[in-house]
C-alpha cells in the first residue's frame, strides 16, 4: 500500500471521526458512503475504509437490511466504560506518581488555575477539551505503552459520553476543573494512592452525571453500577 494511500484513509478516517464526535451527522440516518465522500471532497476508498475501522471501533454499527448508523449508547453502555476507566485510568495515575509528570504538567497546572479564577475567559468546549487532554497525559507519565494500546480505543468510546456534560451539564465541566487539578498536584507530589484515589472519585462523580442526564433524557434510572466496586479499587 502506497504512503499516498495509507495517507488518504488515515486523512478520511479523521474527517469522519470528527463528524462522529462533533455531532454534526443525524443518528437517525443511515450513512451514505457516497454522500460522505462528496461532502468531504474525497474518493469513496478511502471513506468505506474509514467506516469499516469505526464500525470494528464500535461508534458505527450495521443494522441487517437497514445500513450503516451511528451507534447510540446506552446507560448500560456508559456504565461498562466507565468500569473500564476506572481500572485502567485508576492504574496509570498510580504508576505516573511513581514514575514522576512529563513536562507538559507544568503548561495543564497553569491553565487548570486560571481557568478556576477566570472560568469566563475560557469556553466551555475549549475547558472540556482540554480536561479530555489531560487524561491522556497522564498515561504518557504512566510510561507503560501496552497501557496506552489499552486506553486508546476506549478513549474514542468515552469520548461519546463525554459529550453529554458539555451539552447538558455546564456547572460539572467547570467543577472538573478543580478535580484535574487536584489530581495533577497528587501525581507532582508523587503519592500514588491519592493520585489513584482522585481518579476514581472523578471518574465516580462523571458517572453520576451522565446516569442523571439519562434520566433526563430518557425516564427514571436505576443504576446498576455499584459504588463500592469502586471503592475497593482505592
Amino acid at each position: 500500500m502506497s504512503n499516498v494511500t495509507v495517507l488518504e484513509r488515515d486523512r478520511a478516517y479523521q474527517r469522519v471521526l470528527a463528524l462522529i464526535l462533533g455531532g454534526e451527522m443525524d443518528v437517525n440516518a443511515p450513512l451514505s458512503e457516497r454522500k460522505l465522500a462528496e461532502s468531504l471532497d474525497m474518493g469513496r476508498t478511502p471513506v468505506r475504509e474509514a467506516i469499516k475501522r469505526l464500525t470494528r471501533e464500535g461508534l458505527l454499527e450495521v443494522q441487517p437490511a437497514r445500513g450503516t448508523y451511528i451507534r447510540q449508547l446506552n446507560l448500560h453502555d456508559v456504565e461498562e466504560i466507565y468500569e473500564a476507566r476506572f481500572g485502567i485510568e485508576g492504574t496509570a495515575a498510580y504508576l505516573a506518581a511513581e514514575r514522576g509528570p512529563t513536562e507538559r504538567f507544568a503548561e495543564f497546572k497553569s491553565t487548570f488555575k486560571k481557568m478556576i479564577e477566570c472560568p469566563d475567559n475560557f469556553d466551555l468546549a475549549e475547558i472540556h477539551g482540554l480536561g479530555q487532554e489531560f487524561h491522556v497525559e497522564i498515561f504518557v507519565a504512566a510510561r507503560n505503552a501496552i497501557l496506552m494500546d489499552i486506553y486508546k480505543p476506549l478513549r474514542l468510546k468515552h469520548s461519546f459520553a463525554l459529550r453529554l456534560p458539555r451539552i447538558y451539564d455546564h456547572g460539572w465541566v467547570i467543577e472538573s476543573v478543580l478535580e484535574h487539578l487536584e489530581i495533577l498536584e497528587a501525581i507532582e507530589a508523587r503519592d500514588a494512592i491519592k493520585a489513584r484515589s482522585l481518579v476514581c472519585d472523578h471518574l465516580v462523580r462523571g458517572l453520576e452525571v451522565r446516569s442523571r442526564i439519562f434520566d433526563d433524557l430518557m425516564g427514571t434510572h436505576q443504576p446498576t453500577f455499584a459504588k463500592g466496586a469502586v471503592n475497593r479499587m482505592h
